[in-house]
């Protein structure tokens, strides 16, 4: 989409606990291209969104908040990107490559459904969990599985 077609742009503000770490991470392990530089902050094309790592090492979470997901290992608080399932093998490769600190390997979740994803959680290095969802339409993010109605 073009620019002069874009109705709305997701923005996400966030605290890192090291700004070079979180430059290395979104810039040169993810490729984010990074935006304006301003003291103690960094700009990010996250996947065509804005998002700003912001440095306040004690606003970080990090591990101490609540963990969600089948093995209870995924951050309650996280954030991330859904992509077609050829960006998300990309990115896993890059951050094997990168040797990132995985929370959850790459794997299918929700396998036979419409929602069926490659799904990986991983460290930034910097106190936050970030997540990648693959589809094969990126849209069935959304999808609501039909069920049939019970027999009564």
């Amino acid at each position: 989409m073009t620019e002069s077609r874009l109705k709305t742009l997701f923005h996400f503000s966030f605290a890192v606990n090291d700004l070079d770490r979180a430059r290395k991470f979104y810039g040169e392990v993810l490729q984010c291209p990074e935006g304006r530089k301003l003291p103690k902050r960094a700009d990010f094309n996250f996947f065509g969104h804005h998002i700003v790592a912001h440095l306040a090492p004690d606003e970080v979470v990090g591990a101490k908040g609540a963990k969600i997901g089948e093995a209870g290992e995924t951050p309650l608080r996280h954030f991330g990107v859904v992509m077609p399932l050829e960006d998300f093998e990309r990115t896993a490769d890059r951050l094997v490559k990168h040797g990132s600190e995985f929370i959850n390997r790459p794997k299918i979740q929700q396998k036979g459904t419409v929602r069926e994803q490659m799904l990986m959680t991983v460290s930034d290095g910097c106190g936050n969990a970030i997540e990648f969802k693959g589809l094969r339409t990126i849209t069935d993010v959304y999808a609501v599985e039909e069920r049939a109605p019970a027999n009564v």
